[in-house]
């Protein structure tokens, strides 16, 4: 390992330009000298250099990495570089197995997962290895980013896990703030994390997979039978287990633990820029949403699935649309962007209705949302939809059926609305029929292509991890309306409409505001600033990259988005800002205030 990282690094100081093709030459010659079969892959390297450097600076020093070579090394044995070619470093956490206050036809009822959620994906797995603590979820992507050679300063974190609502106030808190502290703790980290799993041995609970299998499997056979509903099965599980109860009594806070942690986190090495949470619709009041901007939250998904009441009712959403409606006024007003989940392929949908449904849900003003996850309807054994499926009601599109639907909704898709995902984590093994191909949207764009017509939509046109040449950029505002607000969509783009960054601005009704004013909060009113988002590589803080960030791109869509409040009349704007992002508001003359930070216009 030594001797081929050596190598590299004389390479890179002698000046050459070494790309993966070389790269792998280089793996290739060095691993047939060797005579075990543990070859060295790109993958070692970077944890090989990043233990090197902690644990023997003496050895380090002596392969005389400058910050020059250092960033050039990273780049080099970054892997997979799409995640963080965003702008940030995202990490997606798991909330613990919890009764559900929905039913719905289409929902996975796996009993070691928070309701809709499969112990097969991703980070479902992380979370049960780490008991479901939101701590140690946190501190094991972190290091696995690093290790993938991807900066960590800037980080949006991702809770999911049925509906947050459905846990107690205490409990979200406590979930919250140990996220936080998961983001300050640095150094502090390996003590903390052996602690935490000593705490959850002595409470007689195992993070082996094959043992919380063995444990859940009987329960689990009778709810994917139908003889045992799914609530009932997680009481048993979790709710009545002495060993759950012992570790839900340290599963609480109060807001002062948090607004420390959040105090800490504005100045951290590892900055909160962005909090995502999952909700039902019909979850959503003002209460809540004043609790939401407590914690930190400036996102919130929500599974609205359908738009179609038919569609709803079939499939047992229990959800009416006028209360989805209801849910995207208020969330809108507050600020928040919106994540909704929109599902195809429903009991009682056709392709036809499908597209129908998906072109309302875009362009009708009492929705519009800001990203969506569009996913096909498959079938997993612990939904109900199984029965229906036995019995010939409802069938699986065929794949050239799915991917019509899902080009006509990628082309229907506006300028200023991201798809975030086109398929679930589901592992194909899970996946009884349906869709089992995890890249989806490669064949959809694919065809795209093929058809010659021009996608709007935010993800075709990011510009990830490409560079960027900031002499042709250009500026470029779409408006819309919605029910409760004029939105304006500020764009930086290319000469190619490639995005490089962009600012979302509200600007409410004030009808709605005054007819409202008795129940919504004092700032609600001003001009809202809902989200900036630079793309490109992650860059550390106050650092120039050779990417979009730091360049000054996002003061200057925050200016203009001041200008046009200001000429719309309005005396002051609002940022719902992340704690990591409150330093930086401040420096552009934001002063802190009870839920946002705010600007006299």
């Amino acid at each position: 390992m030594n001797e081929i990282l050596l190598q590299i690094l004389d390479r890179l100081r002698s000046g050459e330009t070494i790309d993966d093709r070389l790269l792998q030459q280089i793996f290739h010659a060095h691993n047939r000298q060797l005579e075990t079969e543990q070859h060295i892959a790109k993958k070692h390297l970077l944890p090989y250099y990043l233990k090197t450097k902690s644990s023997e600076p003496e050895v380090w020093a002596g392969w005389q990495v400058d910050q020059e070579i250092e960033d050039r090394l990273f780049n080099l044995l970054r892997v997979k570089p799409r995640r963080t070619a965003s702008g940030v470093a995202t990490v997606t956490v798991i909330t613990k197995p919890w009764v559900c206050s929905g039913d719905c036809l289409f929902c996975p009822s796996d009993l070691r997962m928070p309701k809709s959620y499969l112990s097969d994906e991703p980070a479902c797995q992380r979370a049960e290895r780490n008991h479901f603590d939101p701590y140690l979820q946190v501190v094991a992507r972190l290091r696995t980013l690093i290790e993938m050679g991807h900066e960590t300063d800037k980080v949006e974190l991702i809770v999911l896990g049925g509906s947050w609502t459905d846990y107690s106030t205490e409990y979200q808190i406590w979930f919250v703030k140990e996220l936080f502290r998961a983001l300050n703790d640095g150094a502090v980290q390996a003590k903390e994390v052996s602690q935490r799993f000593e705490f959850y041995e002595q409470q007689n609970l195992s993070h082996s997979t094959e043992v919380i299998a063995a444990q859940v499997m009987p329960l689990q056979q009778a709810v994917n039978a139908g003889e045992l509903p799914y609530n009932q099965a997680i009481h048993s599980l979790y709710l009545e287990n002495t060993s759950w109860q012992l570790v839900a009594v340290e599963q609480v806070a109060d807001f002062s633990e948090l607004e420390e942690q959040q105090r800490i986190n504005e100045t951290s090495q590892h900055r909160l820029v962005g909090l995502s949470v999952e909700l039902r619709p019909d979850a959503i009041d003002i209460e809540r949403l004043v609790l939401l901007r407590r914690l930190g939250c400036t996102k919130i998904q929500m599974g609205v699935q359908s738009i179609n009441q038919g569609i709803l009712d079939l499939n047992h959403r229990n959800i009416s649309v006028s209360t989805i409606e209801q849910c995207f006024r208020l969330v809108r007003v507050f600020g928040f962007k919106i994540q909704a989940h929109f599902m195809l392929n429903l009991l009682g949908a056709t392709e036809k209705s499908d597209r129908a449904d998906y072109h309302r849900f875009v362009h009708d003003s009492r929705f519009i949302p800001d990203e969506i996850k569009l996913y096909p309807c498959a079938l997993v054994e612990s939904s109900h939809l199984t029965e229906y499926h036995s019995k010939g009601h409802w069938y699986p599109y065929s794949e050239e059926q799915l991917l019509d639907v899902l080009t006509a909704n990628l082309l229907d898709t506006p300028s200023y609305i991201r798809i975030s995902r086109m398929v679930r984590d589901f592992s194909a093994g899970d996946i009884l029929v349906g869709n089992k191909k995890t890249n989806l949207r490669q064949f959809v764009e694919q065809r795209v292509r093929e058809l010659g017509q021009d996608v709007l939509e935010i993800r075709y046109r990011e510009i990830a991890h490409d560079t960027v040449d900031t002499v042709d950029l250009a500026l470029q505002t779409t408006t819309y309306s919605t029910d409760v607000s004029l939105e304006y969509f500020i764009e930086w783009v290319n000469n190619d409409d490639r995005i490089i960054g962009f600012l979302r601005l509200s600007l409410p009704d004030q009808d709605f505001i005054t007819s409202n004013r008795s129940i919504l909060p004092d700032q609600l009113g001003h001009a809202m600033i809902r989200e900036v988002h630079i793309y490109g590589q992650v860059a550390r803080l106050s650092e120039t990259s050779e990417g979009p960030q730091h360049l000054g791109l996002g003061r200057n869509l925050i200016d203009t988005a001041c200008q046009v409040a200001r000429s719309h009349g309005f005396q002051a704007i609002n940022v719902i800002s992340s704690v990591g992002t409150r330093e930086y508001y401040r420096k552009l003359g934001f002063m802190d205030q009870k839920l946002y930070q705010v600007k006299w216009l």
